[in-house]
């Protein structure tokens, strides 16, 4: 074991010298939590909306203020006519018209109706859609205020509750989502880079000729990238808690393991590769595009699984990423045990045990 160990302390110097590698080992999380905690976010924020009102009452007045003082919403343009409103879609200049028709506070008051139009720019229909329903809230919420303590035959009250993110932050979903990417990403595609570039240069052979069985040899190439790669799941932890505000409800130390036994997997993934390609280019594009994509459409992470047609729901469950990315969301955000994520982490050890074994016979093939 003393001279696995020596050659685990090489690896850890090479890539340590290595500037390229530590930069993407270090600084992809950090900018991608960063790209996607302010950037990229699903949520709808200061939306530029244009308001047609015919009535011109108190009662648009104080709502016009209420939309522009929102934290979604900015009145940014008055429009004079119907006419205006479309040629506005057009230039960009808004993403919502809100058209109060004329004597709308008088229905308001005399009959307790009144009609408003809600007009989105559905070229982007689910931030449209967001959009519209913030927008209903307010206007729910003024109801409430006027005619809430009264007696309205037939009434039905209706009470909203969201578990688990009230404030329905984007963190809970894209904090699991960017450790899954970058971990799956990192692990697999590091890993068979460096194994396939000691082979590209020759110097394997020279390697596998020392004192040491291959396996280990190759094994030691992989240390470094398991311990970065665990060093990148506690810089996402701390900054989804310091920096987005996001609490971590569950077991840390559960969430520490999950992500170990993942790296493992995406590890085992990346010998896979190195053992069946011989050049650098063809392991990063196998590591990227045949990662990136299943990672990113088959974990749920962005895209529901089960609106997917059934075949592609089938072939979600051969991703490991599917599974992971469940475990940890059920670990931070739901603050669920081990008990809920048992039949998850049985699967991710099994496929971590394939791929694995994949590689190691793979490996012996070429030995021979």
């Amino acid at each position: 074991m003393k001279v696995f160990f020596a050659f685990v302390r090489k690896e850890f110097w090479h890539v340590l010298r290595d500037k390229r590698s530590m930069i993407i080992l270090m600084g992809l999380p950090i900018v991608m939590m960063l790209l996607f905690g302010f950037a990229l976010t699903s949520e709808v924020k200061n939306s530029e909306v244009g308001v047609l009102d015919f009535s011109k009452d108190e009662t648009t007045r104080l709502l016009i203020d209420r939309f522009d003082q929102s934290k979604y919403f900015s009145v940014n343009k008055v429009l004079q006519s119907e006419s205006e409103i479309e040629e506005s879609f057009r230039r960009g200049e808004i993403r919502l018209v809100i058209v109060f028709p004329e004597n709308f506070q008088a229905n308001l008051l005399h009959s307790n109706k009144a009609q408003v139009r809600l007009i989105g720019d559905a070229s982007d229909p689910n931030t449209s859609n967001i959009m519209i329903n913030y927008a209903s809230a307010i206007f729910r919420d003024y109801q409430n205020e006027l005619f809430g303590q009264a007696k309205l035959p037939f009434q039905i009250n209706t009470e909203t509750r969201m578990l688990y993110n009230p404030q329905l932050k984007g963190a809970y979903s894209f904090v699991p989502g960017v450790m899954t990417l970058i971990l799956m990403l990192l692990g697999a595609m590091m890993t068979s880079v460096s194994i396939v570039k000691e082979k590209e240069t020759g110097t394997m052979e020279i390697l596998l000729v020392s004192p040491m069985k291959p396996l280990l040899v190759v094994l030691s190439k992989a240390v470094p990238y398991l311990v970065l790669c665990f060093i990148d799941v506690i810089i996402i932890l701390l900054m989804a808690v310091y920096v987005l505000d996001m609490p971590i409800v569950g077991s840390i130390p559960l969430l520490l393991a999950e992500s170990l036994l993942f790296i493992f997997t995406a590890l085992s993934l990346g010998l896979l590769i190195s053992a069946v390609v011989d050049t650098q280019q063809v392991a990063m594009f196998i590591s990227l595009v045949g990662f990136l994509m299943p990672a990113l459409v088959f974990s749920g992470f962005m895209f529901p699984i089960e609106n997917m047609p059934l075949p592609l729901q089938i072939v979600s469950n051969v991703v490991p990423t599917k599974w992971y990315y469940n475990i940890i969301s059920n670990i931070m955000v739901k603050g669920l045990g081990f008990a809920f994520v048992m039949k998850q982490t049985a699967i991710l050890f099994a496929m971590t045990v394939v791929f694995l074994a994949i590689a190691i016979k793979k490996f012996k093939v070429r030995l021979e």
